[in-house]
C-alpha cells in the first residue's frame, strides 16, 4: 500500500509543480467570471461523473461562501436537475443534456465552464457550442491536450497530464483558485 500512496504522492507532487504554468489563463477565466457575475449574468457548469461533482462544487463555494462571509453568486451546475437530464437524455440524447440546459437557461453575457478530464465529452462540446450560439463566454477547464474542446473555448485551462485522478485533483484546485480570483476581484474577500 505504502508504494502505491507514494506513487500517487509523487505523480501529484510533478504534476503541481507544473500548474504555475497556467497562471495566465486562470486569472483570464477569473476575470471573465468576475465579469459576468458583477454585470448580474450567471456561471454556469457542466461535466460527467468526477467533473459534474466538480461543476457541483465550484457552484456551492459561488452560490454559498468561499473565504468569508458575502453575497450569494448567480453559479448554476446544470449536472443537477435529475428530470432534466433524463428527459433531454430520453427524448433527444445524451449529448444533448447540458445543450438543452444553457439554450433554455443561458443569456448573453453569462458564462459556461465546461470540465472535461479528456477534452472529448460529446455533451460539453454540444454545451460550449449552445453557448457560443447565443453569445455566452465559455472557459474550458480541461486535461491531456485539451481535446476537441480546447480550441472552441475563449479560455482553455489544460491540466498537463494523461492520468485522470491526477486532472482531478488539479482541476479542485483550480476551482478554488477561481473562486478566490472571484471573490477577490469583486471586492468580496
Amino acid at each position: 500500500m505504502g508504494t502505491l500512496f507514494q506513487a500517487n504522492l509523487a505523480e501529484h507532487r510533478t504534476l503541481f509543480e507544473q500548474l504555475a504554468a497556467l497562471e495566465a489563463p486562470i486569472e483570464r477565466a477569473g476575470a471573465l467570471i468576475a465579469e459576468a457575475l458583477g454585470g448580474g449574468r450567471k456561471l454556469m457548469l457542466c461535466g460527467n461523473g468526477g467533473s459534474a461533482a466538480d461543476s457541483q462544487h465550484i457552484a456551492a463555494e459561488l452560490t454559498g461562501r468561499f473565504i468569508r462571509d458575502r453575497r450569494p453568486l448567480a453559479a448554476l451546475a446544470l449536472t443537477t436537475d435529475t428530470s432534466a437530464l433524463t428527459c433531454i437524455a430520453n427524448d433527444y440524447s445524451y449529448d444533448e443534456v447540458f445543450a438543452r440546459q444553457v439554450s433554455a437557461l443561458g443569456a448573453a453575457g453569462d458564462c459556461l465552464l465546461g470540465i472535461s478530464t479528456s477534452g472529448h465529452s460529446r455533451n460539453v462540446i454540444r454545451a460550449v457550442q449552445a453557448a457560443r450560439q447565443a453569445r455566452i463566454r465559455v472557459i474550458g477547464l480541461l486535461g491531456r491536450d485539451g481535446g476537441a474542446l480546447a480550441p472552441l473555448c475563449e479560455v482553455s485551462i489544460v491540466v498537463p497530464s494523461a492520468v485522470t485522478a491526477r486532472i482531478q485533483e488539479a482541476h479542485s484546485f483550480i476551482g478554488h483558485s477561481l473562486c478566490g480570483l472571484i471573490e477577490a476581484a469583486l471586492g468580496l474577500s
